[in-house]
């Protein structure tokens, strides 16, 4: 196999459920869903641990953040770099890769894509700065958070534009190189505040947005956590005509960056280098906006933040429409498919399954369910383990009312059954299972006290 050229697109809070070919009844997304029919569509692609700063380190070094110790964003309680590990970039660097990467960071507070091994870097930060030489005002922020139209700007002159151009810049440069790359591009969107430019930030109208399927929630019986976060973010009470208007524009903003998605697969077409790259299209985590009646993605493990679309295109080896049901660990998958790309072997401390297997049509990884963790962050620290298997989802909250939900009675995930005497068999088992993937994995959190509350029925 000769070592393809690898486009990895990682967006930043981009839920499973917003895309069109992902079942949206009024989100447009063409061009990803052109990247899903001409390759592959995982439906059970999850992270490793729903916050920005810890999932990106578990893709850089393929193992989870208990193990690689980045478990917050730094301006927490736990700042704590991650350890010296090695890289999915060193891998390929050795294997003679050429790397570029594009727009946020999020990995380590003092340390670069270049000091990681990146041969090219474009700091998202430099947006701001090109806007100001246009003589375009700042970005408006006067509803903070929860955004606004940028009226100031045509989509050409968006962020999210100027990141593609950025991204097609350093692809033209590789393409002439005469070695594989790798290149990155990794925008802020649609991570709030959507602030969003004409038309996208009207093209979808608040009163056809439906509700999220996990929206009307009582919050009965779940953690007190949740419901301070609506206290927190003074959305507590807010009906859906409120929320509406923060959905529309999240979709808006999603449309334009499937534009600029477009804008790459072209490039790929017309530089001639499509049928040598493999496309990928992922994200760090989802994000509520709006799902329980909350914002943003913490202290819960809810579909809406720890499901996430994955699709990947090579032609020649992936079978066109293909669509893949197993369970996939994104970060720490990704980061070993990219040594058994470059024919390299991976780190011994990269936790992993190569995704190459499920592009060539199996449905089996091996895995019978899926993990996550959190740790916390700027609300305090807070330990959570999540368990997901076909059909149930337990949540342990080490300081909390654990959650157990039925996905196939209640997607949208609204009644914890974690206290209902019928479900006590399926909670010990998925108890019982959680505790022989933290021993696998040598979870710091697992120890004689934790044990025995998890498998002895000691836990509230």
């Amino acid at each position: 196999m000769t070592p393809p050229n690898i486009l990895l697109i990682l967006s930043d809070q981009h839920r499973y459920d917003c895309l069109g070919i992902n079942g949206h009844p009024l989100l447009r997304t063409p061009h990803l869903d052109r990247l899903a029919r001409e390759g592959v569509r995982f439906t059970h692609a999850f992270c490793p641990i729903p916050l920005c700063v810890p999932v990106r380190n578990c893709l850089l070094h393929g193992q989870w953040a208990t193990q690689h110790l980045g478990i917050a964003n730094w301006e927490t309680e736990a700042p704590r770099p991650p350890l010296e590990l090695p890289s999915f970039v060193q891998v390929l660097r050795e294997a003679g890769y050429w790397l570029g990467y594009v727009a946020k960071w999020h990995v380590h507070p003092r340390k670069g894509p270049l000091e990681y091994g990146f041969d090219a870097y474009i700091p998202e930060e430099a947006y701001g700065h090109w806007r100001q030489a246009q003589g375009l005002p700042p970005r408006p922020h006067s509803q903070g958070w929860f955004g606004e139209q940028d009226p100031y700007i045509s989509p050409e002159q968006s962020r999210l534009a100027w990141g593609a151009d950025q991204t097609l810049r350093l692809l033209e440069a590789a393409a002439g190189r005469g070695v594989p790359w790798f290149l990155l591009w990794s925008p802020s969107e649609p991570h709030l505040p959507n602030v969003v430019p004409p038309p996208y930030a009207s093209l979808y109208p608040p009163s056809q947005i439906p509700p999220w399927p996990s929206f009307p929630d009582p919050l009965w019986g779940k953690p007190y956590i949740q419901a301070q976060q609506r206290r927190t973010w003074q959305v507590e009470g807010w009906p859906w005509e409120r929320w509406a208007p923060i959905v529309s524009r999240y979709l808006g903003e999603i449309s334009l960056l499937d534009a600029q998605v477009g804008r790459l697969l072209d490039a790929l077409e017309r530089l001639g280098l499509a049928q040598d790259t493999l496309v990928i299209y992922t994200t760090d985590h989802g994000d509520l906006c709006g799902g329980h009646g909350m914002m943003d993605k913490h202290f819960i493990m809810y579909e809406d933040v720890v499901r996430v679309p994955l699709l990947m295109r090579w032609p020649g080896h992936i079978a066109p429409g293909s669509v893949c049901e197993a369970f996939v660990s994104h970060a720490l998958d990704l980061a070993t498919t990219f040594c058994e790309l470059a024919e390299a072997p991976a780190p011994a401390t990269f936790r992993g399954l190569s995704l190459l297997p499920l592009l060539n049509g199996s449905q089996d990884n091996g895995r019978a369910d899926i993990f996550a963790t959190y740790h916390g962050n700027q609300f305090g620290l807070y330990s959570q383990r999540m368990v997901r298997d076909r059909r149930w989802k337990y949540v342990w909250n080490a300081t909390a009312e654990d959650e157990l939900y039925d996905l196939q009675t209640d997607p949208g995930e609204l009644r914890n059954r974690a206290a209902d005497w019928t479900c006590r068999d399926e909670l010990a088992r998925l108890r019982g299972r959680l505790v022989a993937w933290m021993e696998e994995t040598r979870d710091p959190l697992l120890n004689p006290w934790t044990r025995n509350q998890l498998l002895h029925g000691l836990k509230i």
